[in-house]
């Protein structure tokens, strides 16, 4: 009998990291889609990065169920780093990306004792405060980062010396895509493995995973850390594509933006963050183009109407009379 719940749980871990018919289709169209649609390119580059940011907050939100109102310190030091490291030391730009994930990993792992303590509240005051620090710092230290005007001057090679960036921005897109696609094949197998059951049964019950042995703040340094180094990798993939960083990358905005994607998609599943950006990239584009002035007012209303209706029963109208 005790072999017997260890191998039904391994049986139910890898049957919800198969994949199911429909996620084949779904990638193979959206690294159509800069084929299909040049013209959108850079816009799908832009959904493709902010998508991965969005699923590096859903691995502590959705997964650990740890708040944070500064995962955007994360996103802008990889961006920093990774513009710093084109333009100081060589534009290779996957070895950037590397780079850059490895050092925000760290800025992860050592702000991750800051999270372990305390209620939700005062994870999300300590969050908040580490973002706007870095933010500030980057701001001083005008020499490194360029300050107010953002670091300028930097250029990309070609991608594994091949594949150089086009104007068009083909190459950003399958870049971006590419990256996006790696980290989830990652992040999707570390979510249905014992380690991520732990991380969800820490998120679930806290007391309850310390009293079987689970070594909670081991787990959440380590998923802490993960999330740190994937939102990185998103930063950094912004700065590569657009050969620019500024204090925006590091803005409060960024958190909230990258929240509110959360709440549309859905957290606790990977995909969740991934159709939350793409649904957020486009309402705020056709809304902005509308309404400049109040884009962010419809926004505001659509989430209030997933809160009060619920995201299943929004998608099907003629169940809202129903209690």
């Amino acid at each position: 009998m005790d072999r017997i719940v260890p191998e039904a749980a391994r049986a139910e871990l890898l049957r919800l990291s198969r994949w199911r018919p429909w996620e084949p289709l779904l990638w193979l169209a959206a690294f159509a889609a800069p084929w299909l649609l040049p013209g959108q390119a850079l816009r799908i580059s832009e959904i493709a990065i902010v998508a991965l940011f969005a699923v590096s907050l859903d691995l502590i939100l959705g997964y650990a169920g740890i708040v944070s109102l500064g995962h955007a310190a994360f996103f802008g030091f990889g961006a920093y780093a990774g513009a710093l490291f084109a333009k100081f030391v060589m534009p290779e730009p996957v070895l950037g990306l590397a780079v850059a994930m490895a050092l925000s990993g760290l800025l992860g792992f050592l702000l991750s004792f800051t999270i372990l303590r305390g209620t939700d509240l005062t994870r999300l005051m300590v969050t908040l405060g580490a973002s706007l620090l870095l933010l500030e710092l980057a701001n001083k230290l005008d020499w490194l980062t360029g300050g107010a005007d953002g670091l300028q001057g930097v250029v990309i090679g070609p991608v594994l010396g091949h594949f150089a960036f086009d104007l068009m921005g083909r190459t950003a897109a399958w870049y971006s895509l590419a990256v996006l696609l790696l980290m989830f094949l990652l992040l999707r197998r570390l979510v249905h493995s014992p380690f991520g059951a732990t991380i969800e049964a820490i998120r679930d019950n806290r007391l309850r995973a310390m009293a079987i042995g689970i070594p909670v703040r081991a787990r959440l340094v380590v998923i802490y850390t993960v999330a740190a180094a994937v939102a990185g990798a998103a930063g950094a993939l912004l700065a590569q594509t657009t050969g620019f960083a500024s204090l925006d990358v590091l803005a409060f905005d960024r958190s909230a933006d990258v929240l509110l994607m959360l709440v549309i998609g859905g957290v606790g599943w990977l995909y969740g963050g991934i159709a939350g950006a793409l649904v957020f990239k486009i309402l705020q584009d056709t809304l902005s183009a509308v309404t400049p002035e109040y884009w962010m007012f419809w926004i505001g209303l659509i989430l209030v109407l997933l809160v009060r209706v619920g995201r299943d029963r929004l998608l099907r109208p003629w169940t809202w009379w129903r209690t």
